[in-house]
């Protein structure tokens, strides 16, 4: 069910930025997890900044491929523990995991091609 508008898809965006930069020093964990976790939150501020939508600077990426995007980062912030090898540090891989979920929940419920 397609519930979120692109302008309410932006403040989850939003969310997920502070998130991303929040998370390691909320969690206490450091090294190569909150490395990508710092660098997945400035990509994800640069893909939002990019998009044509409410939220969108630049407006140079559609929509659909913003969704796409944010797809196959869920995808990839689900296996990231294992892929970078801090499986066993359960704050990150708890972290990572609940990422994954919060992105993949927003590409479910949002409406990609809803025009601005």
């Amino acid at each position: 069910m397609k519930i979120l508008s692109p302008r309410a898809h932006g403040y989850l965006d939003v969310l997920a930025v502070i998130g991303f930069l929040a998370g390691p020093r909320i969690l206490e964990f450091e090294g190569t997890p909150a490395t990508i976790a710092y660098a997945l939150g400035g990509l994800h501020m640069l893909v939002t900044l990019a998009t044509d939508f409410p939220f969108g600077v630049a407006k140079v990426l559609p929509m659909p491929l913003h969704g796409l995007i944010e797809f196959a980062v869920s995808i990839l912030l689900f296996a990231m523990p294992w892929i970078a090898g801090f499986a066993e540090v359960e704050p990150a891989r708890c972290f990572f995991l609940g990422a994954g979920a919060f992105v993949l929940l927003a590409f479910l419920i949002t409406d990609y091609t809803r025009g601005r």
